[in-house]
Protein backbone atom coordinates (compact mmCIF):
# COMPACT_ATOMS: atom_id res chain seq x y z
CA UNK A 1 0.00 0.00 0.00
CA UNK A 2 3.17 2.31 1.18
CA UNK A 3 4.92 1.12 -2.12
CA UNK A 4 1.43 1.92 -4.02
CA UNK A 5 1.11 5.01 -3.05
CA UNK A 6 4.80 6.50 -3.39
CA UNK A 7 4.66 5.78 -7.21
CA UNK A 8 1.89 8.29 -7.92
CA UNK A 9 3.60 10.94 -6.05
CA UNK A 10 7.35 10.68 -7.30
CA UNK A 11 5.36 10.58 -11.13
CA UNK A 12 3.87 13.85 -10.24
CA UNK A 13 7.27 15.41 -9.25
CA UNK A 14 8.73 13.74 -12.57
CA UNK A 15 6.26 15.77 -14.22
CA UNK A 16 5.75 18.69 -12.70
CA UNK A 17 6.82 22.29 -13.97
CA UNK A 18 9.87 22.56 -11.85
CA UNK A 19 11.30 19.19 -13.51
CA UNK A 20 10.16 20.18 -16.77
CA UNK A 21 11.71 23.49 -16.49
CA UNK A 22 15.16 22.02 -15.08
CA UNK A 23 15.28 20.05 -18.57
CA UNK A 24 14.95 22.87 -20.58
CA UNK A 25 17.23 24.80 -18.88
CA UNK A 26 19.49 22.41 -19.35
CA UNK A 27 18.89 22.46 -22.97
CA UNK A 28 19.14 26.27 -22.85
CA UNK A 29 22.61 25.88 -21.23
CA UNK A 30 23.98 23.35 -23.31
CA UNK A 31 23.22 24.44 -26.74
CA UNK A 32 25.52 27.18 -26.61
CA UNK A 33 28.84 25.57 -25.20
CA UNK A 34 30.00 23.55 -28.45
CA UNK A 35 29.24 26.24 -31.05
CA UNK A 36 32.87 28.18 -30.41
CA UNK A 37 34.97 24.56 -30.22
CA UNK A 38 34.56 21.44 -32.13
CA UNK A 39 31.61 22.92 -34.76
CA UNK A 40 33.51 26.36 -34.89
CA UNK A 41 36.99 24.30 -35.06
CA UNK A 42 35.34 21.99 -38.41
CA UNK A 43 34.46 24.70 -40.22
CA UNK A 44 38.39 26.72 -39.55
CA UNK A 45 39.66 22.90 -40.61
CA UNK A 46 37.58 23.83 -43.78
CA UNK A 47 38.24 26.79 -44.36
CA UNK A 48 42.03 26.21 -44.12
CA UNK A 49 43.07 27.75 -41.28
CA UNK A 50 46.45 26.96 -39.19
CA UNK A 51 46.03 24.90 -36.41
CA UNK A 52 48.04 26.79 -34.22
CA UNK A 53 45.08 29.81 -34.73
CA UNK A 54 42.43 27.21 -34.19
CA UNK A 55 43.93 26.14 -31.05
CA UNK A 56 43.70 30.06 -30.03
CA UNK A 57 40.56 30.45 -30.60
CA UNK A 58 40.48 28.73 -27.09
CA UNK A 59 40.68 31.74 -25.46
CA UNK A 60 37.05 33.33 -26.60
CA UNK A 61 36.09 30.53 -23.59
CA UNK A 62 37.58 32.80 -20.93
CA UNK A 63 34.19 34.42 -19.95
CA UNK A 64 33.80 30.76 -18.61
CA UNK A 65 36.81 31.18 -16.51
CA UNK A 66 36.12 34.15 -15.00
CA UNK A 67 32.39 34.28 -14.50
CA UNK A 68 32.63 35.16 -10.73
CA UNK A 69 33.82 38.49 -11.54
CA UNK A 70 29.90 39.78 -12.43
CA UNK A 71 28.25 36.53 -10.39
CA UNK A 72 27.95 38.72 -7.58
CA UNK A 73 26.03 41.79 -9.61
CA UNK A 74 23.35 39.36 -10.99
CA UNK A 75 23.08 37.74 -7.57
CA UNK A 76 22.22 41.55 -6.07
CA UNK A 77 20.08 43.87 -8.87
CA UNK A 78 16.85 43.08 -10.13
CA UNK A 79 15.56 44.01 -13.37
CA UNK A 80 12.18 46.15 -13.15
CA UNK A 81 10.24 43.11 -15.33
CA UNK A 82 9.62 39.24 -14.63
CA UNK A 83 11.58 39.36 -11.21
CA UNK A 84 15.01 38.57 -10.01
CA UNK A 85 15.56 35.49 -11.83
CA UNK A 86 13.72 35.91 -14.75
CA UNK A 87 14.14 39.31 -15.96
CA UNK A 88 18.29 38.84 -15.87
CA UNK A 89 17.56 35.47 -18.21
CA UNK A 90 15.37 37.02 -20.54
CA UNK A 91 17.64 39.75 -21.54
CA UNK A 92 20.52 37.11 -21.34
CA UNK A 93 19.23 34.85 -23.61
CA UNK A 94 17.90 37.12 -26.55
CA UNK A 95 21.18 38.79 -26.39
CA UNK A 96 23.00 35.04 -26.83
CA UNK A 97 20.30 34.07 -29.73
CA UNK A 98 21.92 37.24 -32.00
CA UNK A 99 25.55 36.26 -30.94
CA UNK A 100 25.28 32.70 -32.23
CA UNK A 101 23.18 34.42 -35.43
CA UNK A 102 26.45 36.89 -35.68
CA UNK A 103 29.21 34.09 -34.94
CA UNK A 104 26.89 32.07 -38.12
CA UNK A 105 27.09 35.69 -40.43
CA UNK A 106 31.08 35.77 -39.96
CA UNK A 107 33.29 34.04 -42.24
CA UNK A 108 36.90 32.61 -40.59
CA UNK A 109 38.22 32.46 -44.24
CA UNK A 110 37.92 36.57 -44.47
CA UNK A 111 37.85 37.72 -41.15
CA UNK A 112 39.33 35.98 -38.02
CA UNK A 113 38.78 39.23 -35.79
CA UNK A 114 34.94 38.71 -36.65
CA UNK A 115 34.91 35.56 -35.84
CA UNK A 116 36.97 35.36 -32.55
CA UNK A 117 34.77 38.67 -31.16
CA UNK A 118 31.50 37.32 -32.43
CA UNK A 119 33.02 33.93 -30.32
CA UNK A 120 33.48 35.99 -27.26
CA UNK A 121 30.15 37.24 -26.89
CA UNK A 122 28.54 33.88 -27.23
CA UNK A 123 30.72 32.50 -24.63
CA UNK A 124 30.12 35.72 -22.32
CA UNK A 125 26.37 35.15 -22.75
CA UNK A 126 26.70 31.37 -22.32
CA UNK A 127 28.49 31.71 -19.19
CA UNK A 128 26.03 34.47 -17.70
CA UNK A 129 22.80 32.23 -18.57
CA UNK A 130 24.68 29.68 -16.33
CA UNK A 131 24.60 31.52 -13.19
CA UNK A 132 21.26 32.76 -13.40
CA UNK A 133 19.97 29.08 -14.60
CA UNK A 134 22.02 27.61 -11.61
CA UNK A 135 20.72 30.09 -9.30
CA UNK A 136 16.89 29.27 -10.43
CA UNK A 137 17.30 26.17 -10.30
CA UNK A 138 18.42 26.47 -6.69
CA UNK A 139 15.50 28.48 -5.82
CA UNK A 140 12.52 26.71 -7.45
CA UNK A 141 13.40 23.06 -6.19
CA UNK A 142 12.47 22.15 -2.82
CA UNK A 143 15.32 20.48 -0.78
CA UNK A 144 14.35 16.42 -1.50
CA UNK A 145 13.34 17.52 -5.27
CA UNK A 146 17.41 18.56 -6.14
CA UNK A 147 18.74 15.48 -6.97
CA UNK A 148 16.05 14.76 -9.92
CA UNK A 149 16.42 18.14 -10.75
CA UNK A 150 19.75 18.21 -11.05
CA UNK A 151 19.47 15.37 -13.33
CA UNK A 152 16.99 16.19 -15.56
CA UNK A 153 19.03 19.26 -16.15
CA UNK A 154 22.30 17.29 -16.91
CA UNK A 155 20.38 15.87 -19.55
CA UNK A 156 19.18 18.23 -20.96
CA UNK A 157 22.42 19.85 -20.79
CA UNK A 158 23.90 16.76 -22.82
CA UNK A 159 20.81 17.13 -25.09
CA UNK A 160 21.81 20.46 -26.30
CA UNK A 161 25.33 19.52 -26.45
CA UNK A 162 24.51 16.82 -28.71
CA UNK A 163 22.20 18.97 -30.95
CA UNK A 164 25.12 21.40 -31.04
CA UNK A 165 28.33 19.67 -31.87
CA UNK A 166 26.92 16.18 -33.30
CA UNK A 167 24.05 17.08 -35.09
CA UNK A 168 25.56 20.48 -36.34
CA UNK A 169 28.34 18.52 -37.49
CA UNK A 170 26.08 16.54 -39.47
CA UNK A 171 23.96 19.50 -40.84
CA UNK A 172 27.69 21.01 -41.89
CA UNK A 173 27.92 18.35 -44.57
CA UNK A 174 24.35 19.25 -45.89
CA UNK A 175 24.24 22.82 -45.67
CA UNK A 176 26.13 25.84 -45.16
CA UNK A 177 27.87 26.71 -41.41
CA UNK A 178 26.12 29.68 -41.30
CA UNK A 179 22.99 27.88 -41.74
CA UNK A 180 23.92 25.47 -39.00
CA UNK A 181 24.43 28.76 -36.33
CA UNK A 182 21.65 30.56 -37.38
CA UNK A 183 19.49 27.04 -36.72
CA UNK A 184 21.31 26.97 -33.67
CA UNK A 185 20.27 30.70 -32.42
CA UNK A 186 16.66 29.47 -33.76
CA UNK A 187 17.13 26.89 -31.34
CA UNK A 188 17.61 29.26 -28.39
CA UNK A 189 13.74 30.20 -28.55
CA UNK A 190 13.28 26.96 -26.51
CA UNK A 191 14.73 28.44 -23.60
CA UNK A 192 13.23 32.11 -24.25
CA UNK A 193 10.05 30.50 -23.81
CA UNK A 194 10.90 28.06 -20.76
CA UNK A 195 11.80 31.83 -19.08
CA UNK A 196 8.55 33.27 -20.48
CA UNK A 197 6.03 30.70 -19.40
CA UNK A 198 8.07 29.76 -16.32
CA UNK A 199 7.36 31.04 -12.20
CA UNK A 200 10.23 33.30 -10.34
CA UNK A 201 10.85 31.51 -7.52
CA UNK A 202 10.69 32.95 -4.16
CA UNK A 203 13.53 34.86 -2.89
CA UNK A 204 16.21 33.00 -1.31
CA UNK A 205 16.32 34.00 2.77
CA UNK A 206 19.40 35.56 3.12
CA UNK A 207 20.11 37.27 0.01
CA UNK A 208 22.86 39.84 0.00
CA UNK A 209 21.56 43.23 0.39
CA UNK A 210 24.59 45.37 -0.46
CA UNK A 211 27.23 45.21 -2.87
CA UNK A 212 30.13 44.25 -0.09
CA UNK A 213 27.65 41.07 0.85
CA UNK A 214 27.27 40.19 -2.59
CA UNK A 215 31.00 40.67 -3.55
CA UNK A 216 33.63 40.59 -0.92
CA UNK A 217 32.04 38.40 2.01
CA UNK A 218 32.23 34.79 -0.62
CA UNK A 219 35.33 35.97 -1.21
CA UNK A 220 37.14 36.76 2.25
CA UNK A 221 35.31 33.82 3.75
CA UNK A 222 36.73 31.02 1.23
CA UNK A 223 40.50 32.47 1.19
CA UNK A 224 40.63 32.32 4.97
CA UNK A 225 40.66 28.48 4.55
CA UNK A 226 44.36 26.71 4.97
CA UNK A 227 43.96 25.13 1.79
CA UNK A 228 42.52 27.67 -0.31
CA UNK A 229 45.08 28.19 -2.62
CA UNK A 230 46.26 24.77 -3.26
CA UNK A 231 42.77 23.51 -4.09
CA UNK A 232 42.70 26.53 -6.69
CA UNK A 233 45.42 24.78 -7.67
CA UNK A 234 44.31 21.50 -8.12
CA UNK A 235 41.42 22.16 -9.87
CA UNK A 236 43.25 23.69 -11.94
CA UNK A 237 45.03 20.61 -12.41
CA UNK A 238 43.07 17.95 -12.17
CA UNK A 239 41.33 17.70 -15.98
CA UNK A 240 44.39 19.46 -17.58
CA UNK A 241 45.65 17.00 -19.84
CA UNK A 242 42.07 15.80 -20.52
CA UNK A 243 40.95 19.12 -22.00
CA UNK A 244 43.95 19.37 -23.66
CA UNK A 245 43.54 16.45 -25.59
CA UNK A 246 39.63 17.16 -26.33
CA UNK A 247 40.31 20.93 -27.37
CA UNK A 248 42.24 19.45 -30.51
CA UNK A 249 40.47 16.34 -31.03
CA UNK A 250 37.87 17.73 -34.09
CA UNK A 251 41.02 18.41 -35.80
CA UNK A 252 42.84 15.59 -35.28
CA UNK A 253 40.10 13.24 -36.52
CA UNK A 254 39.23 14.91 -39.54
CA UNK A 255 43.26 15.48 -40.43
CA UNK A 256 43.61 11.23 -40.06
CA UNK A 257 40.68 11.01 -42.59
CA UNK A 258 37.56 10.72 -40.54
CA UNK A 259 34.36 12.94 -42.43
CA UNK A 260 32.56 15.06 -40.74
CA UNK A 261 29.33 12.67 -40.67
CA UNK A 262 31.27 10.02 -38.79
CA UNK A 263 32.59 12.62 -36.52
CA UNK A 264 29.30 13.61 -36.12
CA UNK A 265 27.98 9.72 -35.68
CA UNK A 266 30.59 8.23 -33.46
CA UNK A 267 31.88 10.74 -31.72
CA UNK A 268 29.10 12.63 -30.67
CA UNK A 269 25.80 10.33 -30.54
CA UNK A 270 27.53 7.36 -29.48
CA UNK A 271 29.87 9.51 -26.68
CA UNK A 272 26.81 10.76 -25.46
CA UNK A 273 25.36 7.98 -24.58
CA UNK A 274 29.04 6.81 -22.69
CA UNK A 275 29.12 10.30 -21.05
CA UNK A 276 25.52 9.99 -19.22
CA UNK A 277 26.50 6.16 -18.38
CA UNK A 278 30.11 7.51 -17.08
CA UNK A 279 28.09 10.28 -14.95
CA UNK A 280 25.47 7.39 -13.36
CA UNK A 281 28.37 5.49 -12.64
CA UNK A 282 30.67 7.29 -11.31
CA UNK A 283 27.73 8.58 -9.00
CA UNK A 284 27.00 5.14 -7.35
CA UNK A 285 31.36 4.56 -6.90
CA UNK A 286 31.40 7.49 -5.06
CA UNK A 287 28.54 6.49 -3.06
CA UNK A 288 30.55 3.61 -2.02
CA UNK A 289 34.13 5.11 -2.00
CA UNK A 290 33.35 8.48 -1.39
CA UNK A 291 34.60 11.86 -3.27
CA UNK A 292 38.42 11.53 -2.58
CA UNK A 293 39.17 8.44 -3.06
CA UNK A 294 37.01 8.21 -6.67
CA UNK A 295 38.42 11.13 -7.61
CA UNK A 296 41.99 9.47 -7.74
CA UNK A 297 40.58 6.68 -9.30
CA UNK A 298 38.39 8.38 -12.30
CA UNK A 299 41.66 10.54 -12.44
CA UNK A 300 43.81 7.58 -13.15
CA UNK A 301 40.77 6.18 -15.96
CA UNK A 302 41.22 9.77 -17.24
CA UNK A 303 44.59 9.74 -18.01
CA UNK A 304 44.16 6.08 -19.50
CA UNK A 305 41.31 6.99 -21.57
CA UNK A 306 43.44 9.72 -23.09
CA UNK A 307 46.38 7.55 -23.97
CA UNK A 308 43.53 5.92 -26.37
CA UNK A 309 44.45 8.64 -28.60
CA UNK A 310 48.15 7.68 -28.43
CA UNK A 311 46.84 4.26 -30.20
CA UNK A 312 44.13 6.07 -32.33
CA UNK A 313 46.74 7.83 -33.73
CA UNK A 314 48.46 4.90 -34.79
CA UNK A 315 45.86 2.89 -36.36
CA UNK A 316 44.54 6.01 -38.23
CA UNK A 317 40.64 5.90 -39.88
CA UNK A 318 38.92 3.00 -38.11
CA UNK A 319 35.92 3.06 -37.23
CA UNK A 320 35.51 0.48 -34.73
CA UNK A 321 38.89 1.91 -32.99
CA UNK A 322 37.75 5.03 -33.03
CA UNK A 323 34.22 3.67 -31.43
CA UNK A 324 36.28 2.31 -28.84
CA UNK A 325 38.66 5.22 -27.59
CA UNK A 326 35.27 7.59 -27.66
CA UNK A 327 33.34 5.17 -25.38
CA UNK A 328 36.28 4.85 -23.03
CA UNK A 329 36.88 8.51 -22.90
CA UNK A 330 33.34 9.65 -22.82
CA UNK A 331 32.61 6.98 -19.45
CA UNK A 332 35.23 8.02 -18.05
CA UNK A 333 34.99 12.02 -18.66
CA UNK A 334 31.44 11.67 -17.04
CA UNK A 335 33.18 9.55 -14.14
CA UNK A 336 35.63 12.16 -13.75
CA UNK A 337 33.17 15.27 -14.07
CA UNK A 338 30.53 14.22 -11.81
CA UNK A 339 33.61 13.22 -8.58
CA UNK A 340 34.66 16.38 -9.87
CA UNK A 341 31.53 18.69 -9.53
CA UNK A 342 30.66 17.17 -6.06
CA UNK A 343 34.01 17.67 -4.77
CA UNK A 344 33.62 21.78 -5.41
CA UNK A 345 29.79 21.41 -4.42
CA UNK A 346 31.28 20.03 -1.06
CA UNK A 347 33.67 22.87 -0.84
CA UNK A 348 31.02 26.05 -1.05
CA UNK A 349 30.14 27.63 2.05
CA UNK A 350 25.92 27.28 1.99
CA UNK A 351 25.96 31.24 2.56
CA UNK A 352 27.85 32.21 -0.46
CA UNK A 353 27.08 28.49 -2.59
CA UNK A 354 26.28 30.77 -5.88
CA UNK A 355 29.18 33.05 -5.77
CA UNK A 356 31.88 30.56 -4.79
CA UNK A 357 30.65 27.41 -6.92
CA UNK A 358 30.94 30.28 -10.03
CA UNK A 359 34.48 30.84 -8.37
CA UNK A 360 35.67 27.40 -8.40
CA UNK A 361 33.82 26.22 -11.89
CA UNK A 362 35.38 29.37 -13.20
CA UNK A 363 39.13 27.81 -12.07
CA UNK A 364 38.23 24.64 -13.44
CA UNK A 365 37.41 26.17 -16.57
CA UNK A 366 40.74 28.33 -16.62
CA UNK A 367 42.27 25.29 -17.51
CA UNK A 368 40.52 24.76 -20.76
CA UNK A 369 40.44 27.99 -21.86
CA UNK A 370 43.93 30.20 -21.16
CA UNK A 371 45.83 26.83 -20.03
CA UNK A 372 44.89 24.86 -23.12
CA UNK A 373 45.74 27.62 -25.42
CA UNK A 374 49.15 26.33 -26.66
CA UNK A 375 47.37 23.12 -27.53
CA UNK A 376 47.60 24.09 -31.54
CA UNK A 377 51.30 24.99 -31.25
CA UNK A 378 52.22 21.84 -29.48
CA UNK A 379 50.02 19.47 -31.82
CA UNK A 380 51.49 21.06 -34.96
CA UNK A 381 55.06 20.59 -33.50
CA UNK A 382 55.11 17.10 -31.87
CA UNK A 383 52.54 15.41 -34.20
CA UNK A 384 49.85 13.86 -32.83
CA UNK A 385 51.88 11.11 -31.45
CA UNK A 386 53.45 12.90 -29.28
CA UNK A 387 50.96 15.29 -28.25
CA UNK A 388 48.78 13.03 -26.75
CA UNK A 389 51.40 11.29 -24.62
CA UNK A 390 52.30 14.84 -23.40
CA UNK A 391 48.61 15.09 -22.58
CA UNK A 392 48.70 11.77 -20.78
CA UNK A 393 51.67 12.76 -18.61
CA UNK A 394 49.79 16.40 -17.57
CA UNK A 395 46.99 14.08 -15.30
CA UNK A 396 49.97 13.30 -13.02
CA UNK A 397 50.47 16.51 -11.44
CA UNK A 398 46.73 16.87 -10.24
CA UNK A 399 46.39 13.01 -8.71
CA UNK A 400 49.77 13.50 -6.92
CA UNK A 401 48.04 16.91 -5.18
CA UNK A 402 45.10 15.22 -4.12
CA UNK A 403 47.81 13.62 -1.23
CA UNK A 404 47.99 16.98 -0.15
CA UNK A 405 44.43 17.57 0.08
CA UNK A 406 41.82 17.02 2.87
CA UNK A 407 39.34 14.90 2.15
CA UNK A 408 35.57 16.84 1.65
CA UNK A 409 34.38 15.20 4.37
CA UNK A 410 36.68 17.11 6.66
CA UNK A 411 35.66 20.22 5.07
CA UNK A 412 31.83 19.53 5.65
CA UNK A 413 32.02 18.53 9.28
CA UNK A 414 34.33 21.97 9.65
CA UNK A 415 31.10 24.00 8.06
CA UNK A 416 28.65 22.52 10.01
CA UNK A 417 30.88 23.36 13.24
CA UNK A 418 31.35 26.60 12.18
CA UNK A 419 27.70 27.16 11.33
CA UNK A 420 26.35 26.12 14.40
CA UNK A 421 29.29 28.12 16.86
CA UNK A 422 28.16 31.45 14.36
CA UNK A 423 24.65 30.70 15.12
CA UNK A 424 23.75 30.38 11.40
CA UNK A 425 20.58 29.04 10.06
CA UNK A 426 20.73 27.76 6.85
CA UNK A 427 17.79 28.23 4.53
CA UNK A 428 18.95 26.85 0.91
CA UNK A 429 20.27 23.18 0.18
Amino acid sequence: MMAGASRPTFLRVLFSRRMSVSLLMGFSCGLPLLLTLSVLQAWMQEEGIDLAVIGLMALARVPYSTKFFWSPFLDRYTLPFLGRRRGWLLLIQIALTFAIALLGLADPGKSLFLVAMAALMVNFFSASQDIVVDAYRREDLADEELGLGSSLYVYGYRVGMLLASGGGLILADQMSFTGVYLFMAGCMFVGIATTLFTKEPPPAPGQPGTIKAAVIDPFVEYFRRREALLILVFILAYKIGDQMAATMTTPFYLDIGFTKTEIGAVVKLFGFWATIAGAGLGGMIMLKMGIHRSLFLFGLLQAASTAGFVLLSRIGHSIPALGGVIAFENLTAGMGTAAFMGYMASLTDRRFTATQYALLTSFMGLSRDLITAPSGYLAKHMDWFGFFVACTLLAIPGLLLLFKLSPPEEKIDGDAAAAEEDGYQNGSP
